[in-house]
């Protein structure tokens, strides 16, 4: 870590990163998390028998418009724009519960880290929004960056 964080100045104050004089590159992120919930719950989603309708259809709606709009979201995020985004949400009777996966990609002259975290935070959010009248106390869990491509920085990978 270089000592210093780049959103402050060097008053401490604030503010959005210049990245005016940045290539523009190709740029990746994947990020991961999980809605833990009951066997009986997961089942609902399973048999496409949930009282709102398609979970997992809806939810990956959901983490793609909220990639779309990061820099709505979170104060100094830079718009972007992305040429990918994808979810996998996957249905996991071992958890139970079920696993999402955000894919996110962009040339530009910053990273989509925030962008993939974002799709998976808001896909999960629709995942218990979906399902709360079956089971209020599913669990939001492992929000996580597994991966990213481009900049500077080069490639990082979390620990498994």
């Amino acid at each position: 870590m270089t000592g210093r964080l780049s959103h402050f100045d060097a008053e401490g104050h604030a503010h959005m990163v210049d990245v005016s004089e940045k290539p523009a590159t190709a740029r990746a992120a994947v990020a991961e998390g999980r809605v833990e919930m009951s066997a009986e719950t997961l089942a609902l989603v399973t048999a496409g028998t949930a009282e709102k309708g398609d979970v997992l259809g809806v939810a990956r709606l959901a983490g793609i418009m909220a990639a779309k709009r990061t820099a709505d979201l979170i104060p100094l995020c830079h718009p972007l724009p992305l040429s990918k985004v994808s979810l996998d949400l996957a249905p996991d009777p071992a958890l139970p519960g079920i696993r999402i996966t955000a894919t996110v990609r962009t040339t530009g002259p910053t990273g989509v880290e925030m962008e993939a975290l974002t799709a998976v935070s808001v896909a999960a959010l629709t995942v218990y929004d979906m399902l709360k009248a079956a089971e209020k106390g599913m669990r939001i869990t492992g929000i996580r960056l597994l991966s990213k491509e481009g900049g500077k920085s080069g490639r990082f990978e979390a620990d498994p």
